[in-house]
């Protein structure tokens, strides 16, 4: 697409829970059919290095929304808890806030995650006109679907796993088919396929990838459902969809070839997830692109498609609009940090990857601390085979820039402060 053609204005991200980087058709699932999401790729641009902000949850959300490394937010330290009483500030620039100085309409559909406690804590006081959805992930309790519009008091009532995939997609339709003449940002949050895994008739017992196969197969629907709307409405020309997951996949699923899974330090499986860009006449149908880049983008991109200016703020993410639209293959990060919690822990650039340590596996660790682990990911993006003797000046580098990534995020750490319990599970 040429630099100066018509780009969308409206941008919908859909966001899964726990999807790994295996678990659909065009990244080699077994069991597992989502003939909606090979569509969408083929009509669409694949990002094959892409990254979500963190690998767990909490901080995966505060990435995508403000542009920011979770860390600088507060939220960079585990997932929030029932008992936590952390929220992401209010000071903190999101999406959604940026693009209403526009004129855009907001809305938040699934999965918030990002605090529930205090008079702050809703995505209305975030940017979001609307908010239907669930405070935290759908294994927690007390499960409640909340709906709140911007001004107005929230309602709240019990609710159960198996319907919310269907409550979330129906509720986004209607924000987009309300607001089809007006631009607009919509975030659908699936909860699924995070465990436990409930789809409903007529998902249930369909794939040959058991409940979590289904809930994968529900999930392709309702991103069928979107993008037909989108047609029916004659607005898909005006319309860019991100379709992504917010890290690896947990007990269940697949990080196809990707060594480890969700809180699996730096490696891969944690955090490089499926992403696929749709607007058809603005992105290249069946086209690839190999550049590194992640979630932290989308706030620097959705910027620049509403013309609006960055926050002035310290921004992590960069613009992708060549990426998305023109086949760029050149990434503007020189690097990407890849984080446990709130400590760098692996640094990624185009061609090289150097990983400091492994969360799970710690004690299977070489007593040497300062094993070090480079990989050439063009030959290797597994993560099997380090190179480190074959690579000084790399592997010199690469420490560098973790160090030099560690110095400069430490002052941003809040893991040692008091919290409730149960924060620190």
């Amino acid at each position: 697409m040429a630099a100066n053609a018509r780009r969308p204005r409206n941008v919908i991200v859909i966001l899964c829970d726990d999807l790994g980087y295996g678990d659909l058709s065009i990244t080699g699932a077994r069991g597992i059919k989502t003939p909606n999401i090979d569509r969408m790729a083929r009509e669409g641009r694949t990002f094959s290095q892409f990254y979500a902000a963190a690998n767990l949850c909490t901080p995966s959300r505060a990435g995508l929304l403000t542009g920011r490394y979770p860390v600088r937010t507060g939220l960079g330290d585990k997932v929030i808890l029932y008992n936590d009483d952390r929220v992401l500030p209010t000071s903190e620039v999101t999406i959604p806030t940026a693009l209403k100085t526009a004129g855009y309409a907001t809305g938040l559909f699934g999965k918030w995650h990002l605090g529930h406690r205090g008079p702050d804590w809703l995505p209305t006081h975030h940017g979001f006109d609307r908010f239907v959805g669930i405070p935290y992930s759908h294994d927690m309790s007390p499960l409640v679907l909340v709906r709140a519009e911007a001004g107005k008091e929230a309602h709240q009532v019990s609710t159960e796993i198996t319907p919310l995939q269907q409550i979330f997609c129906e509720e986004a339709e209607q924000f987009i088919t309300e607001n089809a003449e007006r631009p607009f940002f919509v975030e659908l949050a699936l909860s699924a396929p995070h465990l436990p895994c409930r789809p409903p008739a007529p998902f249930a017992g369909r794939s040959g990838a058991g409940a979590y196969g289904d809930s994968v197969e529900e999930v392709d629907d309702k991103v069928g459902r979107i993008l037909a709307l989108l047609r029916k409405l004659g607005i898909e020309r005006d319309t860019l969809v991100l379709f992504t997951s917010d890290n690896g996949p947990w007990y269940e699923g697949s990080s196809g070839p990707l060594r480890q899974r969700k809180g699996g330090g730096g490696y891969d499986g944690a955090s490089k997830v499926p992403m696929i860009a749709w607007s058809p006449g603005s992105v290249s149908a069946s086209s690839h692109c190999d550049a590194i880049a992640m979630a932290i983008d989308f706030l620097p991109t959705c910027c620049a498609l509403a013309g609006v200016p960055l926050p002035e703020v310290e921004l992590d993410g960069k613009d992708i609009s060549s990426l998305i639209f023109d086949g760029a293959e050149q990434s503007p990060h020189e690097e990407l940090v890849l984080f446990d919690n709130e400590d760098p822990v692996a640094i990624r650039t185009q061609h090289w990857k150097f990983v400091s340590g492994d969360y799970f596996l710690a004690a299977f660790r070489p007593t040497d601390p300062k094993y070090p682990q480079l990989y050439d990911l063009r030959d290797d993006p597994a993560e099997n085979y380090s190179k480190a003797d074959r690579h000084p000046e790399v592997l010199a580098d690469m420490r560098h820039r973790l160090e030099r990534a560690r110095e400069r995020f430490a002052p941003f750490k809040r893991a040692s402060q008091p919290r409730s319990s149960g924060a620190h599970a």
